[in-house]
């Protein structure tokens, strides 16, 4: 991680970059006393500011206001940001026995009172508006929790993918609230109830999705922050989801 740092001559930032150095690092040319020095990696200051930079990924800030407020570079976050993806739990943290009465029926968990998943989905794009990409959510109201979620088409395809993700135990006993859309129509029909328009009972996922809009800056509708690549915008809502979960379930 290259940190920017002060001139050894006169401590100011006040300097440009000057070309590299035979060993391929960054010259910086002072403008205050015209020394020239090179950017060194600084592994201690580095580790320091990873906590921090966790926790801007989480709030409405573009990747270069990132750069700025911590003084890193572009390169760098981009590298951290495709670990820190990765790493995420593919369960997304959801405590499915969190709240809940279970009992054991053929060897499988099965909750005891009949559960409910509010399922939704949300426009957003990837490098383009023509390149739209919808985040499908199925949300657990009694728990808070987003339970599982896809991104791709509005289609029944998509709506199946986002169904195989589910956790087994919400597979059975279960009812399903969504809207009028056809991409929901491989439900089983005694688990699936289509909420008419204004009956509010979707608005738990709703609600999430404003959440979602106001803390992940690449889903703002008209926004300069957009993702420019699938694989980076899938991440940051995965991730966010993961950070939700983890805290917002247990309030």
């Amino acid at each position: 991680m290259l940190v920017r740092h002060l001139c050894p001559e006169c401590f100011t930032a006040n300097y440009i970059n000057n070309g590299k150095s035979k060993n391929d690092k960054q010259n910086n040319l002072c403008k205050n006393c015209g020394r020239a020095f090179v950017s060194v990696l600084d592994k201690e200051l580095a580790n320091s500011k990873i906590p921090v930079v966790n926790e801007l990924l989480l709030e409405k800030i573009s990747l270069r206001g990132i750069c700025r407020s911590m003084d890193v570079t572009k390169k760098w976050l981009l590298k951290h940001i495709k670990k820190l993806f990765k790493i995420q739990p593919d369960d997304l943290n959801v405590n499915i026995y969190r709240g809940r009465i279970y009992k054991e029926i053929k060897s499988k968990l099965i909750i005891s009172s009949r559960n409910r998943i509010e399922a939704d989905e949300m426009w957003s794009f990837v490098q383009n508006k023509k390149n739209e990409q919808w985040i499908w959510v199925a949300f657990d109201p009694d728990t808070n929790q987003v339970v599982s979620f896809h991104v791709g088409n509005r289609d029944m395809e998509a709506g199946k993918r986002l169904w195989d993700k589910i956790p087994e135990v919400y597979k059975s006993n279960t009812l399903y609230f969504t809207d009028k859309c056809s991409s929901y129509n491989f439900i089983p029909e005694d688990m699936h109830i289509i909420v008419k328009e204004g009956n509010r009972v979707t608005n738990h996922v709703e609600r999430f999705f404003c959440t979602l809009r106001q803390r992940v800056s690449r889903l703002v509708r008209s926004t300069l922050a957009f993702s420019k690549k699938n694989e980076n915008h899938i991440g940051a809502i995965k991730y966010f989801i993961c950070y939700y979960n983890l805290r917002y379930s247990l309030i």
